[in-house]
């Protein structure tokens, strides 16, 4: 039997108990009311009997729907039991289950503690690496800067030798130039000294021959000394010095001319321009001067007029210098500048002083040099009848004998009496100087406000225009 169904049972048992005993106090017996008595004992025992069943009946009911209810309760509380057993089992399998995962997270915990124990002496290792790497690092740069500095001064060093290669290089070309030109004048040395010798043993011959018909015109002895003077003399000029004893001489006699100029650049800076000229002294009987052509100079005509600020000029003979102090076009043709010096610098470049041809057309060649010495030749020439004062260079019919060249504006032309006839203003014009007369003139030093700009503007001018304004004396 169910152990609450017993206690229920119990309970009941115990308030009927309660129920049926009478607590209040017992009265005597008494004897004349025995008869009526059992009567009223035995109603009342049916009713109380009957109250009993009729209790036992709603205690039976109340007991089966309590019950009922105990049974539902109790199906309740076994599904609850059911569901805790089950959840219990869950729970153990879940318990299990966080066991394993317990032990692995314990393994893998042992293992990921092994691992950044290994981290750790790794990370030491590379940081001991990253250490000794920096230091090699600091090294292999000073390395590198000590070998970067030893580069660039090796660049410099190589800069240097290369500079001075050069330098070597530009003296030996100079050197062969200057053997070049040695070797040239002595050939021509040769040839003159060949040429003197001939014209001493011709004139030794003429001199006995002289000598003979002295001894036999004894009696004009005054008047064939006078008349032999006169022949020799009338046989030197008459008598062409050789192209190679004039170019020889020429560059015995030459003197380089350097020119400088400066005026206002872009930005505000100075711009300088130089050049040189290798030339010669010419004389007019009074004035010294040094001719070239005026492309030779610092001004070009092709270019447009400049604001020159400051113009100087030199002439310098080994180490000889003579500046000069203002620069002249001629008035024949202002393309042709000259530099007038005084006696005592002409005196100290020691040079020779050439004339000006007196008679120009006594012979029909002339000797033509190129650029101031780098080739020369004989050429023959005729007056221009449509520019007097200017002849024409056939230079188709130059016989070069130095040089392969072709007649340029800025050749010196010399007569074969070794006089200066003129010098080329292009390839086929020579303009003769016989004066030195100045169509315009620049003071050297400061030239501002001596309107060189005009000056040149001018000599451009007559330049385009030759036959206008450039027509010397008939």
């Amino acid at each position: 039997m169910n152990r609450t169904l017993l206690l229920i049972l119990c309970d009941f048992l115990l308030l009927t108990l309660l129920a049926l005993t009478r607590w209040e106090t017992a009265e005597p017996e008494r004897p004349n009311e025995a008869t009526a008595a059992p009567s009223e004992t035995d109603e009342s025992a049916t009713t109380a009997a009957d109250d009993i069943v009729e209790l036992m009946k709603l205690s039976f009911e109340d007991q089966q729907a309590e019950q009922a209810a105990l049974a539902a309760e109790l199906e309740a509380k076994a599904a609850a039991l059911a569901e805790r057993e089950s959840s219990i089992d869950q729970l153990q399998t879940s318990v299990a289950q966080l066991d394993a995962e317990k032990r692995n997270l314990s393994s893998t915990l042992v293992q990921t503690q092994q691992a950044a124990s290994q981290l750790r002496d790794q990370v030491t290792s590379a940081s001991n690496d990253a250490a000794a790497s920096r230091a090699r690092v600091e090294q292999l740069q000073r390395d590198l800067e000590a070998r970067e500095a030893a580069a660039a001064k090796q660049a410099e060093e190589v800069a240097r030798l290369a500079a001075e290669k050069a330098t070597a290089q530009a003296e030996i070309q100079n050197l062969n130039v200057a053997v070049r030109v040695a070797e040239q004048e002595k050939t021509l040395l040769r040839e003159t000294a060949a040429t003197y010798r001939a014209q001493a043993e011709v004139e030794r011959e003429e001199r006995i021959k002289v000598q003979e018909t002295t001894v036999q015109l004894a009696e004009g002895v005054g008047q064939l000394a006078e008349k032999s003077a006169e022949i020799t003399a009338e046989i030197r000029e008459n008598r062409p010095i050789n192209a190679n004893t004039l170019f020889s001489e020429f560059l015995i006699n030459r003197v380089p001319a350097s020119f400088t100029a400066i005026k206002a650049g872009l930005f505000g800076a100075d711009l300088t321009r130089q050049a040189e000229a290798r030339t010669i002294l010419v004389t007019d009987g009074q004035q010294t001067y040094a001719v070239m052509h005026i492309e030779d100079t610092v001004f070009k005509l092709a270019e447009p007029s400049s604001e020159w600020r400051e113009l100087r000029a030199m002439l310098r003979k080994d180490s000889v210098r003579a500046a000069a102090t203002k620069l002249i076009f001629l008035g024949r043709d202002p393309r042709v500048v000259a530099i007038p010096i005084e006696a005592s610098q002409a005196k100290a470049l020691g040079v020779k002083v050439y004339k000006l041809a007196s008679d120009p057309f006594r012979f029909p060649e002339a000797v033509l040099i190129n650029h101031g010495g780098e080739g020369y030749g004989e050429v023959p020439f005729k007056l221009a009848a449509d520019l007097p004062g200017y002849v024409s260079m056939d230079s188709r019919l130059v016989r070069r004998l130095v040089g392969d060249f072709t007649a340029s504006r800025g050749d010196l032309v010399l007569s074969k009496t070794g006089e200066l006839l003129g010098i080329m203003v292009n390839s086929e014009l020579c303009v003769m100087i016989d004066t030195f007369t100045p169509s315009a003139t620049i003071q050297t030093g400061n030239v501002t406000g001596q309107n060189v700009e005009g000056m040149l503007n001018a000599v451009r001018e007559r330049a385009a225009n030759p036959r206008q304004g450039m027509r010397g004396p008939r």
